[in-house]
């Protein structure tokens, strides 16, 4: 009986530790578009502002290097830190090509979001466990065509569906720890 409880016991540890599971294989596609935001930098901290523990509305963004004949540009942000593996915090399809942008807190029209880890079609702060920051991937991707993704699709397919249509994308990375 106390083999079982330690093994019950560790295995529950290592679900809920802060060393984060195996992150999804990406296919592989040329990095050419180069993704920023005016609310931090590359490799630095996001701003309390945009997770669980601020007001936890959706960082502005901006990318370039988006190739002419784009069908449509999406995003997806995801942490592959997470306790569980990759968790996803926010897929959004249907964006121009041409706008380059995203306000802070908004969706423009035209672009649809779609369910993410929690289950919610909108953006979901960062909010890791206390222990070591985990990184944010705030990946943009160059569409050849609208990916076929229903509307209820559970955020892995949301995402496969998106690199499949994808000829490119770029990439920030970002920080946030408790």
């Amino acid at each position: 009986m106390r083999w079982w409880v330690l093994v019950v016991g560790l295995v529950g540890l290592a679900a809920c530790s802060s060393g984060g599971g195996e992150p999804r294989e990406e296919r592989a596609l040329p990095d050419r578009i180069t993704v920023s935001s005016p609310a931090f930098d590359a490799g630095a901290a996001i701003p309390e502002r945009f997770t669980c523990e601020g007001a936890n509305v959706s960082p502005p963004l901006a990318w370039s290097g988006v190739a002419a004949g784009t069908a449509e540009v999406a995003l997806v942000v995801d942490d592959p830190d997470a306790p569980r593996g990759t968790f996803v915090h926010w897929v959004v399809t249907g964006l121009d090509p041409a706008s380059g942008r995203l306000g802070e807190g908004a969706v423009p029209p035209g672009a649809r979001q779609l369910p993410n880890s929690a289950g919610s079609a909108a953006w979901t702060g960062p909010c890791p466990p206390s222990g070591p920051a985990h990184h944010y991937r705030f990946t943009v991707y160059a569409l050849r065509q609208r990916p076929e993704v229903a509307g209820d699709a559970d955020p892995e397919a949301a995402v496969e569906a998106i690199e499949a249509a994808a000829t490119a994308r770029g990439r920030l990375v970002a920080t946030f720890g408790r």
